[in-house]
């Protein structure tokens, strides 16, 4: 069951839900409209699921940074978000999709009990330039079923993070090196 934007902030309020910073004007229907962090990391080089990802990272200048097709650039949100009480979504919206922005397709779900600022797959169709704090995408929260299972609880490599994180998928990769 997705929660309500008004369901949102009462579970905000009452201290179930993590939004930080949060403007209770990015409330819609059904989600919180989330914003694109400061940081953007350009990946470069062949990827190899056996070995790190190569990459330079940036700060997005306030005038903004164009994005470029063929590029994988992994940026950030700007709020820190998560629940002990409730899963997530993170997706793109129509805003974005519209300007030919491609973000976070592949990994949309937040764990209940892990509480972060995503990292964000963004993949642009043509030139295009973003802005850091602009609206990026929609987050919404879903009642869980069933016994409680924190994700900080299951030892999962991605429990500690704290900002971008690039494919760690070499730790588990037979032959992989870090």
């Amino acid at each position: 069951m997705i929660l309500t934007g008004p369901a949102i902030a009462a579970a905000r309020d009452a201290g179930h839900i993590t939004i930080d910073p949060y403007e209770p004007d990015r409330l819609s229907p059904n989600a919180y409209d989330w914003r694109l962090g400061s940081i953007l990391r350009v990946c470069q080089g062949d990827l190899d699921a056996a070995a790190p990802t190569t990459f330079r990272e940036l700060t997005l200048p306030d005038d903004g940074y164009v994005l470029e097709p063929d590029n994988l650039y992994l940026g950030h949100t700007l709020e820190r978000t998560g629940s002990e009480t409730y899963a997530q979504l993170l997706n793109g919206d129509r805003t974005t999709g519209c300007l030919g922005i491609w973000v976070h397709v592949s990994a949309p779900l937040g764990h209940q009990g892990h509480a972060i600022r995503w990292t964000l797959e963004i993949r642009a169709t043509r030139p295009v330039r973003v802005r850091p704090g602009m609206t990026f995408g929609k987050l919404v929260f879903l009642r869980t079923h069933g016994t409680p299972a924190s994700y900080q609880q299951h030892g999962l490599k991605y429990r500690t993070s704290e900002g971008i994180e690039t494919s760690r998928l070499y730790e588990e990769n037979p032959g992989g090196h870090p």
